[in-house]
């Protein structure tokens, strides 16, 4: 039995759509086929034609090896390179230290 399809939002949907045509560029810059390209990922020509049109059932597998084709695997280490929202709720996160009371003035 399989599993009921999950919805996805549309602005992830719209940002997947954006990515494959991306990808999709990169590959045509390239001058490389739909064919070839799945050749070299090791999937078929339809999993190339359902990432560059956003489909968010492929596995995120076929997206790194499909930058790797490209020569742009090294862009996987911008994303969530600065996570500044996680890094401020970190930080409320942690012990403050007491300060220490000032003596009195007489």
């Amino acid at each position: 039995m399989t599993r009921p399809a999950r919805p996805v939002f549309p602005r992830a949907q719209a940002r997947l759509s954006a990515l494959g045509e991306r990808l999709r560029a990169a590959r045509l810059r390239r001058r490389v086929t739909q064919a070839e390209m799945a050749a070299r990922v090791g999937v078929s020509r339809e999993t190339i034609v359902r990432v560059e049109q956003g489909d968010p059932k492929v596995g995120i597998a076929v997206l790194v090896r499909m930058l790797g084709v490209l020569g742009l695997e090294a862009d996987l280490d911008l994303l969530v390179a600065s996570d500044e929202i996680g890094k401020r709720l970190q930080d409320l996160e942690l012990p403050q230290r007491p300060r220490a009371r000032r003596p009195e003035r007489t």
